[in-house]
């Protein structure tokens, strides 16, 4: 990356925008990667005609372009080599605009999801999407990732909750499809192809997000269980006794209970760590007293009907927010030595059958070795831990192809929330076959021909 390409880039972007040298190396390639990132420089956009002219120049250079938004992912998407451009979005934080009767918000796609969520609850309203990386993830980076979290089974993941956004080809080329309505049928639905596609096809600038009146209340309980068919029964009990109104649905396996309820983790077991299940179970309403003893009435029936053998309901917003740092203390995992963290997708019915040849396929190559489960299994998703207490290539292959392969007969997903990447891109045939992934290639050649946006990401 010579110089003459440096100067013009600092002419769109101006000095303090262009981040070169040690500088760059000072920054890591995004969360539990203690690599730096490894790019020749980074440019700060400011908006979308800074992005539009930064990537005009790119392409002419056939200069390659990885888009950075709050490097909170955990597929490798944004690692870059020593020839590549890092585009940050952190510069692009700007709330356009909130439509309270269209329940609507616009916003750059550099802004933190937590800044969303805290400015739509000083609006009295409030945004759906909430995973753990709150604080630092962007709204554009969960865009491009399609992130899931916490509530999808009541509001689905991201793409459910974008009505239009900006974004800016290869070429420079802006396709501004700011849409705010729910209903237009007028041919192709653009936004969608930008969508999950992890910065391969474009980079977005903007978004019309979709908000939701604010809740008035909030019922959250920690559920223990014995079976795993007492899991699934209970999902159908209070997903039918709230109309299809569960908020989340989380379920920690024993030995992840138990390792974020013992010290060094911060929390203490409010249910005793025997039982092989435990489930958070939360539902937002509109009125606290009516919901609260709905909500009991619905705990009280699961007892009747041996559904539960034991349960602790939150009294109060303390004791809600503790019970939710249970389930997202997941850090702790790091005390299990070196370890690969999985997002795998499966129908429920699968789920039990898929963990015992996932287990069984480790049994076989090593006689220790940590499986630990815990996810958002109303909506098919499943976190796994998993390590052998050795973190050399060959292992981490072995580890890899224990959790994919049963996956392949299930027709199961390698990613549910978290996208492919770099990591993921050797299992893609996994879950997508030839013809999907040929039109997928076809897609990526006609909008990118230069093939300039996050090259090798997703599939070579």
């Amino acid at each position: 990356m010579n110089s003459e390409f440096l100067k013009k880039l600092q002419d769109i972007s101006g000095d303090s925008s262009l981040i070169t040298g040690s500088s760059v190396k000072e920054r890591k390639a995004g969360i539990w990667i203690d690599e730096p990132i490894g790019a020749s420089a980074i440019v700060r956009p400011k908006n979308t005609k800074e992005v539009s002219q930064i990537l005009a120049l790119c392409n002419e250079s056939k200069v390659e372009v990885v888009t950075h938004g709050g490097l909170t992912g955990l597929s490798q998407g944004a690692i870059a080599n020593k020839n590549q451009l890092a585009l940050s979005t952190e510069l692009m934080t700007d709330i356009e605009e909130i439509d309270l009767y269209g329940r609507t918000m616009t916003t750059q796609s550099g802004v933190k999801l937590q800044t969303i969520q805290e400015v739509s609850e000083q609006n009295n309203m409030f945004f759906p999407l909430d995973l753990g990386a709150r604080g630092s993830c962007s709204i554009g980076g969960n865009a491009s990732t399609n992130a899931g979290g916490n509530k999808v089974i009541r509001y689905g993941m991201t793409r459910e909750l974008i009505l239009g956004l900006e974004a800016v080809l290869a070429d420079g080329t802006i396709i501004s499809s700011m849409n705010k309505m729910l209903k237009n049928n007028t041919g192709y639905d653009l936004k969608q192809l930008f969508i999950g596609s992890e910065g391969t096809l474009g980079i977005i600038t903007k978004l019309v997000l979709r908000l939701k009146e604010k809740p008035s209340s909030e019922n959250t309980a920690l559920i223990a269980c014995d079976s795993f068919e007492k899991v699934k029964k209970l999902l159908k009990h209070f997903d039918s006794g709230l109309a299809g109104s569960v908020t989340a649905f989380e379920v920690m396996w024993k030995e992840f209970y138990t390792l974020v309820t013992t010290a060094p983790a911060k929390s203490k077991p409010p249910i005793r760590q025997d039982y092989p299940y435990y489930i958070l179970v939360e539902y937002s309403g509109f009125d606290q007293k009516i919901d609260s003893a709905h909500f009991n009435s619905l705990l009280e029936d699961g007892l009747e009907k041996d559904l539960i053998s034991d349960a602790v309901i939150a009294k109060n917003t303390k004791e809600r927010t503790d019970l939710w740092g249970i389930r997202d203390d997941v850090e702790q995992q790091f005390r299990l030595g070196p370890i690969k963290i999985f997002d795998v997708s499966l129908p429920i019915n699968d789920m039990e059958a898929y963990l015992e040849n996932s287990k069984k396929l480790f049994a076989e190559k090593w006689k220790e070795f940590h499986f630990v489960v815990f996810g958002h299994l109303a909506d098919g998703n499943l976190h796994i831990i998993a390590g052998v207490n050795q973190d050399d290539k060959d292992s981490m292959n072995q580890i890899e192809n224990c959790v994919y392969e049963p996956l392949r007969d299930i027709n199961g997903s390698v990613s549910a929330e978290h996208g492919i990447g770099l990591e993921k891109l050797p299992y893609l045939n996994i879950s997508r076959n030839e013809e999907e992934i040929n039109l997928m290639r076809t897609l990526k050649k006609s909008l990118d021909p230069n093939n300039i946006l996050n090259p090798g990401k997703i599939f070579n």
